[in-house]
């Protein structure tokens, strides 16, 4: 039970290490925003991740800025985007979404930035008496937890990113094919109409001749 408490403990203070943000912003069309989270340190980690849930194609320009506005990296018309880099200067980091492209299209976007707080040596706590082979072991033990706690909710973040955007398809579908059928009821109607003005024209048309 010790042994669990400790655990337990190293994995808190494991995810503790990392402070991030997620959120999901609407990007209207020939829209460009941009968010902002700052680095306390050198060498942090940042972890930045996103998705177009729905809207148009599915797709949007993304750019990241570091201090003095240094251009980091940047994509166009990417559907989704999972990186990670290391802050070499402590500041204040930009993420901006563009979506200038788009004329009429806004683009539901879900993303996430999270900045490695502190080194793993200055996270795990020293207990007096243990070996350096247990702390060793614990502390592999615990940044495997880690690793896998992070790709599933990557995997979680996946999963819902592609049902987001089936369900798009659907709604998209259902509306194409009520569309198609009132116009196919419109076009039967207006058939119908024309048939019988038709032959109302052609019997009025006999008695004439007739008389």
């Amino acid at each position: 039970m010790r042994s669990l408490s400790i655990l337990f403990g190293l994995l808190a203070l494991a995810i503790s290490s990392v402070y991030g943000t997620a959120l999901t912003y609407r990007l209207g069309a020939n829209e460009k925003a941009c968010f902002f989270t700052a680095v306390d340190r050198q060498n942090a980690k940042v972890a930045f991740y996103f998705a177009v849930q729905s809207g148009g194609s599915f797709d949007v320009d993304y750019s990241v800025y570091g201090p003095n506005d240094k251009k980091i990296m940047e994509g166009e018309k990417e559907r989704q985007g999972d990186f990670v880099f290391t802050a070499q200067n402590p500041g204040e980091y930009r993420f901006c979404f563009n979506n200038e492209m788009s004329t009429f299209a806004d683009k539901m976007v879900d993303f996430e930035v999270a900045v490695e707080d502190e080194s793993k040596s200055a996270l795990l706590p020293q207990k007096a008496g243990s070996s350096p082979e247990q702390t060793s072991a614990l502390e592999d033990m615990i940044y495997k937890i880690s690793s896998q706690l992070s790709t599933i909710s990557r995997m979680q973040k996946y999963f819902r990113t592609r049902e987001n955007r089936n369900f798009s398809t659907v709604r998209s579908t259902e509306r194409r094919v009520f569309n198609f059928s009132m116009i196919e009821v419109c076009m039967m109607v207006g058939m119908a109409g024309l048939q019988v003005l038709v032959v109302r024209f052609f019997f009025q048309g006999a008695r004439k001749g007739y008389v």
